[in-house]
């Protein structure tokens, strides 16, 4: 199962609890292409078939296709080219 860091954690729930935000919303992972790329977006509930993980109130939903490529991964924080933040898939160490 995917696992996150104390920083993605932070992000997610910051994200996440927004004003307008409800209050069972997550991020949600999917792949419309098996995971050669994936598609990130605020959902207010998991779809049916999504694999929910919960880690101190973060809440991510993941596609079939991403819950079985990510299934090995941490989620991490980083910073991209231009110091916003990003979210980085890494292998378990």
């Amino acid at each position: 199962m995917l696992v996150l860091t104390p920083k993605a954690v932070d992000v997610v729930r910051d994200i996440t609890t927004q004003e307008g935000v409800p209050p069972e919303a997550g991020l949600r992972i999917s792949t419309p292409d098996n995971a050669q790329s994936f598609h990130l977006a605020i959902t207010e509930a998991p779809a049916a078939d999504d694999e929910v993980v919960v880690a101190e109130g973060a809440r991510v939903f993941l596609d079939q296709d991403s819950a079985a490529f990510l299934d090995d991964k941490v989620l991490d924080t980083g910073l991209d080219a231009k110091g916003n933040t990003a979210f980085v898939i890494g292998p378990r160490s």
